[in-house]
């Protein structure tokens, strides 16, 4: 004769409220994403993929999202990477990070600044009639901004 023996949910691991929460951590889940190469733990910094149909291997900055048609290598893996024969590796620049500016666009920036803080009365003192004034399109100006009259009337 078979005897059953009953369980009950908090040997499973379970409650009334659902599954039982792990006490130990996980740390298999990283915000750094890392190398896609076996053995790589290094973070990554680009993404490479491929596209068949042309027969090329395109090697850019590190994408936004993971996608799993896609890899993600480390800066040594992504500098020694190769092609198989016949394929070609186009590797595109990262353009994201904005450069320095030069001492132009800054002096640039800075009349510019300057002449918008300006009052309008002496704006108009300082340049006479400039060609704020001589334009007849515009009707009033506030800062930077100017209210132009339409061109029916």
């Amino acid at each position: 004769m078979r005897q059953h023996t009953a369980t009950r949910g908090s040997d499973l691991g379970e409650s009334r409220r659902g599954p039982l929460k792990s006490a130990v951590p996980s740390n298999v889940v990283s915000p750094v994403r890392r190398c896609s190469r076996t053995a790589c733990g290094r973070p990554a910094v680009a993404t490479l993929t491929y596209v068949y149909a042309d027969s090329t291997a395109v090697l850019g900055p590190l994408a936004t999202y993971a996608e799993p048609h896609c890899y993600d290598l480390c800066a040594e893996h992504s500098e020694r990477l190769t092609a198989p024969r016949g394929w070609e590796v186009v590797r595109l620049a990262d353009t994201s990070a904005p450069g320095r500016p030069s001492g132009d666009d800054l002096e640039a920036l800075a009349n510019a600044v300057r002449e918008a803080a300006r009052p309008q009365e002496r704006a108009a003192e300082a340049g006479g009639s400039g060609a704020r004034s001589a334009d007849p399109m515009e009707v009033a100006r506030r800062g930077h901004l100017r209210v132009l009259r339409s061109p029916e009337n």
